[in-house]
């Protein structure tokens, strides 16, 4: 039987694999697909991931001279094809490319070109193995943060559409696999925060906000090529969840209508940041652990609220970064948290893209996900709700069903691609039959979540055949 059960582990990756494994199709980098709609885009995007701690490192202390010294500054090795292939295989359908523009930029506001052939290679990477790459201007060092000054304001808008101008231009023959990010995370403390500031100040904060939306829509928009139609990612001020539905917040106007708005989730914050006395915590201290009923019911409101004020009424929504973050935390606790974060916003039709960095879940060196548990389970709400388009797109030729995820704990998918399914049976170890179901169509879910651990079997029938796989329950 070991034989069956590598044929079928070795038919779940095949599922999994990037599609340039089947050989890469340089078109992917700049065809335009007319009829994609921005909810499909974000559907197609699928469960992502980002290359955190990498290319928006930034500080003084780090020498200028090669864009390699920001790469590595803040512990990330230097980012290979492997790296990205290993994210691909793994699952993940998207890449968040976080930038930092500043780091290599001559006072005239020009990024120099080394920053931007490094920022291709690895988009090149990330589209040429099956994903969609998405990049922004990250923190770079609170730059945007002077938009509230008056004084200043000319002056960062020039620099802000500069940038936006000369990444446009660079890459303005990508097409639907390259993805532009207004900004990350922008607000204005010194003008507004929901615990000071009065309705007027408010209103200009949010308003500095929309400005920048709507200025980044028109010089993407404005700069030729495939720019036109490039699906565009918006900031909800600050990246607030709730603000994605504040009356304050407007979408930018947008000729192409494929405009998407991006949040964050890291909340609650005295569980997902912090790590440490906190003033602004109960009892003044982090709260390392997650799970509470009022835990569940806050996440499933929250992302309620998004899905009927957002998704519903034609607003796509990725989650562009959300993790528990800190070292006060178990790998239980981080994996419990990030894991329900994905499903809650992946079965509801939104984009998430989890936050991870060097040392984080993803070791970049080994390519490999330090918790096989956590890669699991992410697997699991992947097949769970349906695998995304980018990902289908892959041309399955396995001759027999495969099971996956297998080892499993909870929903198996049983798939084959070369004809309908009927029926299938579940058997224990020892052959006998516990349950079956008539079934049609190329796929179908069962849950074993209910059986002890142990090994069991599936038998599949089609028109033509019968097959038995085996099938681990953890």
């Amino acid at each position: 039987m070991r034989a069956v059960f590598n044929l079928i582990l070795k038919g779940f990756w095949i599922l999994l694999l990037p599609i340039s494994a089947f050989g890469t199709n340089p078109d992917d980098r700049y065809s335009i697909q007319e009829d994609l709609t921005p909810q499909k885009m974000v559907e197609e995007m699928g469960v992502g991931i980002n290359l955190g701690n990498t290319l928006e490192s930034c500080g003084d202390w780090i020498n200028p001279g090669k864009i390699s010294n920001y790469e590595t500054a803040w512990g990330s090795p230097l980012i290979t094809e492997a790296m990205i292939a290993g994210l691909a295989k793994a699952g993940f359908s998207s890449l968040r490319i976080p930038v930092a523009w500043s780091n290599m930029m001559k006072s005239d506001y020009t990024i120099e070109p080394t920053l931007l052939a490094r920022v291709k290679t690895i988009i090149d990477w990330t589209i040429d193995n099956g994903m969609v790459a998405m990049i922004n201007e990250h923190w770079d060092s609170g730059w945007m943060a002077d938009f509230s000054n008056p004084a200043l304001y000319d002056e960062r808008m020039k620099k802000f559409v500069s940038i936006w101008a000369q990444i446009s231009n660079y890459f303005s023959e990508y097409g639907d696999r390259l993805i532009f990010e207004s900004m990350n995370e922008v607000g204005f403390d010194d003008l507004w925060t929901p615990w000071s500031g009065t309705a007027a100040s408010k209103a200009k904060a949010f308003g500095i906000v929309n400005t920048l939306n709507q200025t980044f829509v028109d010089v993407v928009r404005a700069s030729g090529g495939n720019n036109a139609k490039r699906f565009l990612v918006s900031e909800v001020y600050n990246t607030g969840l709730e603000y994605a539905y504040d009356p304050l917040f407007k979408m930018p106007n947008d000729p192409a209508n494929r405009s998407i708005a991006t949040v964050h989730y890291y909340t609650p914050a005295c569980f997902a940041i912090a790590e440490g006395p906190t003033s602004w915590c109960p009892n003044g201290q982090a709260i390392p652990t997650w799970g509470t009923d009022a835990d569940w019911n806050e996440l499933n409101t929250n992302m309620n609220n998004l899905k009927k004020n957002c998704v519903d009424k034609g607003i796509p929504i990725i989650i562009g970064e959300y993790a528990a973050c800190g070292g006060n935390k178990t790998q239980e606790m981080v994996r419990l948290y990030a894991v329900s974060v994905t499903e809650a916003v992946y079965s509801r039709g939104m984009c998430p893209m989890l936050w991870d960095t060097p040392g984080g879940q993803y070791d970049r060196s080994k390519t490999t996900f330090t918790d096989p548990l956590f890669l699991e389970q992410f697997q699991s709400i992947m097949a769970k709700y349906g695998t995304p388009t980018v990902i289908k797109k892959v041309n399955i030729s396995n001759t027999e069903p495969v099971i996956f995820p297998n080892p499993s704990k909870g929903i198996v998918t049983i798939r084959f691609m070369q004809e309908p399914l009927n029926r299938w049976e579940l058997l224990d170890a020892q052959m006998r039959l516990l349950d079956k179901q008539q079934i049609s169509g190329h796929s179908a879910q069962v849950d074993v979540s209910a059986l002890p651990k142990g090994t069991y079997f599936f038998r599949v029938t089609t028109d033509s055949k019968s097959y038995v796989q085996q099938v681990i329950v953890l």
